[in-house]
């Protein structure tokens, strides 16, 4: 069998990152558009246990992006790194005053429970985000990146109902990171790390909204 060209690889890569962001991730989830996260008087509730979550994921440094810019060498992702690393350096700070304004996490049965889970999520993403694999880790960052444009909405809709002012995403655009994808995927296999490494994020993302979900009914809300 003839081996597929190189310059086709890269674009079949991003043509499936951007799928499963679409379907697999935050976007695709139904708990981030849950009618309790904007209406009803639980709703400050439920979305200050959505910013503690999200934070504990991703509000502490060395992040993905971070550990990422660490585990690759391609010179394609240099710029986007710089760029990614620097845009959640801002989005941590955002995470930050959220939470304090959002006051205490929610009250909910089976807490210890969900701390465990979160810590076990936390340090999935640091082993992937350093794996040795050539292209995991700048999958995993990618795909944090994609995904990150279907959590921000919920973080600027809890911004408004906290009173904290909202910021630009500095993120690298959905634009640069799907040239980013296409460049870096030059051989079948940095393009199947690059996808193992983005579906294993997108996976962690959609556990912790089932988790935010269950802990929702958990405190009788419905």
């Amino acid at each position: 069998m003839a081996t597929q060209p190189a310059q086709n690889l890269g674009s079949n890569a991003t043509e499936m990152l951007c799928s499963l962001a679409q379907a697999e991730g935050s976007a695709g989830h139904a708990y981030p558009h849950h009618i309790a996260l904007s209406q009803g008087r639980l709703a400050s509730r439920n979305l200050a246990d959505v910013v503690h979550h999200i934070c504990a994921l991703h509000g502490r440094m060395p992040g993905v992006v971070d550990h990422a810019a660490q585990h690759t060498v391609h010179e394609a992702a240099r710029a986007w790194l710089i760029k990614a690393t620097d845009g959640f350096a801002t989005e941590r700070l955002y995470l930050t005053k959220l939470v304090v304004a959002a006051g205490p996490l929610p009250s909910t049965p089976g807490q210890a429970e969900s701390e465990s889970a979160v810590i076990a999520q936390h340090h999935a993403l640091d082993m992937l985000a350093q794996s040795d694999r050539k292209g995991c880790a700048i999958g995993a960052a990618t795909a944090l990146v994609l995904d990150w444009y279907g959590v921000r909405p919920l973080l600027d809709k809890a911004a408004l109902r906290f009173g904290v002012d909202a910021v630009a995403c500095a993120l690298p655009s959905i634009d640069d990171t799907v040239a980013v994808l296409t460049a870096i995927s030059e051989t079948p296999a940095v393009e199947r790390a690059v996808v193992f490494g983005a579906q294993q994020l997108l996976g962690q993302h959609r556990g912790l909204w089932d988790l935010l979900e269950a802990r929702q009914i958990a405190r009788g809300e419905h």
